[in-house]
Order: C-alpha cells, then sequence, then structure tokens
C-alpha cells in the first residue's frame, strides 16, 4: 500500500520541517517497484537531520540501488509531533521516496550506531506495524535485520531483531537481500537457517543462554548445525568506490555537506574507543579515488563542504598531498573542506591551516585526559606542553576559538586529574590571549566515560553517578569567567548508555516495559525518560547496577563473547593490565602486537591488493570460503 499524498498534505502544515517527510530530493533514487524484485528499506530509527547525515546507511543506499534487481527506499523516525500526527490519522510509517509502507517491502534494515537508538527502534517497528517481537513475525513480515555499531553486543535486542549483521555491510547485505529471495517461500525458521551460514550473520533465535546464579552469563550455546560459533565480524578487504550521487536534503540537516570515508580502521590503540578495536585493520583508500570522489561529488550536489572522514584523519599515508592538491584544484571556488579527527601535533595545525580560507571558526582538540599519567592509562600519551605549544600555533595562525575535549570518569582517575582539565583549558587560554587578547575563548566539552564491550576497558566499572556529579561540580566552579565555556552531559543519560551497551539478552523485557512507558529519543534531553527505565528494571525484578556498577574477574563471560571482533580477548585483558600499570602500546603500523586480526583475515588478505592493507604480513594460511563455524560454549578465550 501506498500513503496518499492527499492524506500528508492535510498533517503536513502541522509539523515542525514537514519537508523531512515528502521525499523527493535531488539525487534521490526512485526505481520501477513492480518490476524489481528486491526491495529493501533501509532505516535510521531518529529523525530525518541526524539520519541524513549517516554515512554508513548512504553508502548501503548507493550499493543497493546499483543492483538492477533490487531497490532500496529511505525510512526515518518521525519527530514526535509528525508521530502523534500519522498515529491520529491512521497513517503508517512508510518510504521517502515512493511512500510505500514497510510491510510491503522484502527486508527492513536497520543502522543502530549508539544505543540510545533501541527504544527508537521498538517505536519505528510500532508505527510502521509490524509485531514488535521476532517470534511474533512470520514469513508474512519482512525479515529485519540490523547493522552498525551498537550491535556488536546485540543481546539486549535479540528479542526484537531476526539477524543481525556483525561487522561491514557493504557485500553482505547484497548476499542477504539475494539469499531471501531465494528463500522467502519457506518458513521464517527455514529461512533464517539459510540465512546464518553467511559470514557475519547473527541469528540470535539459534543461541541458548544459561546464567550462573549470581544472574554472569554462564555460557552461550548454538541449537542448529547453521549457527557460527563465534559470530566472526564481517569485514570488506578492499573498501569499494565511495557514493558520491549523495542526496541532497531539502531541510538543514546535522552535517549538511558531501563526505568520503578516506580511510577504515585505526592502529592507534586508545583503549576506551570502541571505533578503533571493533573497526580493525586499516584500509585505505587511494589518494587518486578520493580526489575523483570530491570533484564527482561537487559536480553531483553542489555540495560547499566536503568531510573526509576516518578515526584518525592525519595518520591517513598521502594526508599531506591530498590536501595540497584539493587546496590547488579548488582555491578561489568557495569549497570547504573538514578534516575530523585530526591528532594534536603541529602537522595538524599545518593540515588545516592549508584547507582554511577566509575567517577562522573553532579548532578542535581531543586530549581526553588533562594529565599525562591519565593518558598514558588509556594510550592516549601527549606531553602536556606539546599540548600548549599546538594551541600556541593554532592561535598565532588565527584561530580565535579553541575546543577541547574531555572525558571524566576513566580508569584510575582522581580528583586532582580533574582539576587538571580546569588548570589544562587556562593554560591554553592564556596562550589565545597572548596572542589574540580578550577575543580568544576556549570551549570545554567534558563527557562522561562508559566501559564498552570489545574493549580493553571491557573489565572496568562505570563511575559511580555521585561521583559524576561531584567531578562536575568541581569543574563548573573552576571553569567559570570569561573566555571559557563549559559543557557537559547528563549522568542518567550515561546510565542508559552503559547499561544498554553491556546488558545481556534479558534486558529486552527491559527495553520493551521502558518503551511501554514511553521511553524513546533517549538521546534527546527533553525527550528522556528515565523514570520509566528505572520502573521497566524494577518490574522485570532486575537491578541497572548489576551491568554498570559492578567489578568484573578476568575470566568472567561477558554476554558479547560470541560475537568476535577477531580481537583476541586475552589480548584485550593483557592491554587493559598494562594499562593499570602505565604502560602504553605504540602505534600498531610500527610493531604488531598479536591481537588476532590478522591471522583471522590472512585468506582475504592474499586474495587483494597490498594495499588494501597497512598492517604487518603474516604467513598465508591455506585459503577457506569463510571462517569456520564451531560449536562450543563460551569460554573466556573465544577461538579467533
Amino acid at each position: 500500500m501506498q500513503v496518499e499524498w492527499s492524506v500528508l498534505e492535510r498533517i503536513l502544515p502541522r509539523v515542525q520541517k514537514p519537508a523531512r517527510y515528502t521525499g523527493g530530493e535531488w539525487n534521490s533514487v526512485v526505481k520501477d517497484w513492480e518490476t524489481t524484485p528486491i526491495r529493501i528499506a533501509l532505516a535510521f530509527p531518529d529523525i530525518y537531520d541526524l539520519g541524513m547525515s549517516n554515512l554508513g546507511l548512504a553508502i548501503l543506499y548507493d550499493i543497493v540501488n546499483q543492483q538492477p534487481d533490487m531497490l532500496a527506499e529511505r525510512v526515518y523516525l518521525p519527530w514526535v509531533d509528525m508521530m502523534a500526527a500519522m498515529r491520529e490519522a491512521g497513517i503508517p510509517l512508510y518510504s521517502l521516496e515512493t511512500r510505500h509502507t514497510i510491510p510491503d517491502f522484502d527486508i527492513l534494515g536497520i543502522s543502530i550506531p549508539y544505543e540510545q537508538l533501541y527504544t527508537n527502534t521498538l517505536s519505528l517497528l510500532d508505527l510502521a506495524g509490524l509485531p514488535l517481537l521476532s517470534r511474533e513475525r512470520d514469513e508474512r513480515w519482512p525479515l529485519v535485520i540490523a547493522g552498525g555499531h551498537a550491535t556488536f553486543n546485540p543481546e539486549p535486542m535479540a528479542d526484537f531483531i531476526d539477524l543481525f549483521v556483525v561487522g561491514e555491510g557493504e557485500e553482505v547485505i547484497l548476499e542477504i537481500a539475494r539469499t531471501y529471495h531465494q528463500v522467502r517461500h519457506l518458513p521464517r525458521e527455514e529461512q533464517l537457517r539459510r540465512l546464518a551460514t553467511l559470514w557475519g550473520v547473527y541469528v540470535p533465535r539459534f543461541y541458548d543462554v544459561t546464567y550462573h546464579e549470581d544472574g554472569r552469563v554462564a555460557q552461550v550455546t548454538p541449537t542448529v548445525p547453521e549457527a557460527a560459533f563465534p559470530v566472526q565480524k564481517r569485514i570488506v578487504p578492499l573498501l569499494p568506490p565511495p557514493p558520491t550521487r549523495l542526496i541532497v536534503p531539502f531541510v538543514d540537516v546535522v552535517h549538511n555537506r558531501g563526505a568520503i570515508e578516506i580511510q577504515r580502521g585505526c592502529t592507534r590503540g586508545c583503549r576506551f574507543c570502541h571505533a578503533g578495536f571493533v573497526n580493525r585493520p586499516v584500509r585505505e583508500r587511494s589518494l587518486e579515488q578520493v580526489l575523483e570522489a570530491v570533484d564527482a561529488i561537487v559536480r553531483n550536489t553542489g555540495f560547499e563542504e566536503i568531510g573526509l572522514l576516518s578515526l584518525s584523519s592525519s595518520d591517513y599515508t598521502r594526508v599531506g598531498e591530498l590536501v595540497a592538491e584539493i587546496s590547488r584544484r579548488y582555491r578561489g571556488r568557495h569549497l570547504s573542506i573538514s578534516l575530523p579527527s585530526l591528532r594534536i601535533e603541529s602537522f595538524s595545525v599545518e593540515l588545516a591551516d592549508m584547507l582554511m580560507s577566509g575567517r577562522r571558526s573553532g579548532f578542535t582538540f581531543a586530549p581526553e585526559a588533562a594529565t599525562e599519567r591519565v593518558r598514558r592509562v588509556i594510550n592516549k600519551y601527549i606531553p602536556t606542553d606539546q599540548v600548549l605549544e599546538v594551541a600556541e600555533q593554532v592561535y598565532s595562525r588565527g584561530w580565535r576559538t579553541i575546543k577541547l575535549y574531555f572525558m571524566i570518569g576513566l580508569p584510575t582517575e582522581e580528583m586532582e586529574d580533574v582539576q587538571a582539565i580546569a588548570d589544562l583549558a587556562r593554560a591554553v587560554l592564556a596562550r589565545g590571549r597572548k596572542v589574540h587578547g580578550r577575543a580568544a575563548k576556549v570551549s570545554v566539552g567534558v563527557s562522561t566515560f562508559v566501559p564498552k564491550p570489545h574493549t580493553a576497558f571491557q573489565w572496568v566499572p562505570l563511575e559511580a553517578l555521585e561521583r559524576v556529579r561531584e567531578k562536575q561540580r568541581l569543574l563548573r566552579r573552576a571553569l567559570r569567567g570569561p573566555g571559557i565555556r563549559f559543557n557537559w552531559n547528563d549522568p542518567e543519560e550515561t546510565f542508559i548508555e552503559a547499561f544498554l551497551s553491556r546488558g545481556d539478552r534479558r534486558l529486552g523485557r527491559v527495553i520493551l516495559g521502558a518503551w511501554r512507558r514511553g521511553a524513546q529519543f533517549d538521546a534527546w534531553r527533553e525527550q528522556r525518560n528515565f523514570r520509566a527505565w528505572m520502573a521497566a528494571f524494577a518490574e522485570v525484578g532486575l537491578d541497572p547496577r548489576f551491568y554498570t556498577h559492578r567489578d568484573r574477574e578476568a575470566d568472567e563471560v561477558f554476554p558479547w563473547d560470541h560475537i568476535s571482533t577477531g580481537l583476541r580477548k586475552r589480548f584485550l585483558r593483557q592491554d587493559y593490565e598494562m594499562s593499570l600499570a602505565g604502560e602504553t602500546r605504540e602505534d600498531c603500523r610500527n610493531h604488531c602486537f598479536a591481537c588476532g586480526i590478522l591471522p583471522l583475515f590472512a585468506d582475504l588478505r592474499r586474495e587483494t591488493p597490498d594495499e588494501a592493507w597497512e598492517c604487518p604480513p603474516v604467513r598465508p594460511r591455506q585459503p577457506r570460503e569463510r571462517p569456520e563455524h564451531r560449536r562450543l560454549a563460551v569460554s573466556p578465550e573465544p577461538v579467533g
């Protein structure tokens, strides 16, 4: 069924930003519905303004629509005013391209990059008219799949999703679509058994979880032969060409720009960084491919800003050449190029200076910790003198505002480490005032550290909330005065993120209970409903602090241990123990520390050009079609 435009016309004048819900943007793809056999709805469970800035969804949209037998259309969660209007008018959730309702599609693919989108995902399923629970959806309903960084621990959402894609989706989305098309006439259970044989696919219903009396996970056991154990993340050995016909939104969005991923993965080894661990190994796009993509995006979209994205942009091997060539090509053409995630070093300032023209806006540093001791703990060591020297260079090149990002609640942190944040901010401001006088500014953003799965800090408890508030009070006092702006996050939001990211399968009942009490848009301060979460925990008899504030034993089985990122658990434990001793690891482009990623994917390395990989070489093994499945109980040291 298609939602009639005449029906929408009656409600759109009553909501904010009605252009969020109309479709028809430049470069959106509308294929013939009747002659295209495989139909996929790609959903982002938050508003259009955020979803349109999600590069992962744009990549999948481009790849699927390149296939002659497939179409992909976009779905975003409406804001609360539009949701209320749609429910009142009986309008189900629909795609932007053709306004087909979600049950018309074969597959609903949901991108979940962060945990605060879990309740939004339930709102999306409900507004689409789909049963919320996976076991209540048979073969008559679209196959509901999910991927993204928040699904590296898929267990809290296991009740609601038919299958998860673990890892990178560019190749597996096509394999899932074509396999599903072949088996769509079969019962849902048989469909899922076939799909479970694909590398990187996790079907929760095919795994049993048992618990110790104290609530810790005892083991996870596959229940069908097709179920992989562990489920190895999917990896794309050679990055495909980036999308260059990006959709141009009708309304201003969070990142209203073209975006190119210049490299994937990071070798720095920051111990708090989930993305740095789960995206290994590093793969770079060639200089020529990036330059061609810049030219094509400008030609196809008219965007006046291009973001060159990666986890550590200044580590891109040919970044100096890239910046110099873009500057030469677009000198005088009013194209802005951004290089986020630059390291704190003089080279980063030089790169940014080459790309800037005219008025300077803020320059961003992320030292994360203000003392050298804690920077060693988190393996992001930068001497404080270097931070100040680079800050002075930034000010002297015309920037008047420096933005500094820190975390509190890091392992081993004491109050003097928190006070050091204010001291460092004031020292940076003093450097700026030597150049710009009272026009110099410092913006300080302080978030609260959440220990994430698959990182070296997965054994660490979350900082007690009252302790977090005490540290925030200290900073509010210490950062008063002209020239400094201070932003901090809500400890309740941190608490929600922590129990969702570290939860087990039992949290499904909590998520459902909180949603039924009105929880949604948990990442939005004005919409967050903390009481709903606490009531849901009480209803099911679980304590959220069990997931957030409990010390973990070295050999504890985590709820996510049967999901493998390719890194050995003993490597992560060793890295954690090194952090407690204040020991650092150097960039692993210079030295391999045997994390486990290379042996696991040696087969792929042999089959792809060397320039696709930036890690040290390994001895080749006999190739195999995919990582072999193992039917074992989870142990503290997963295979691989």
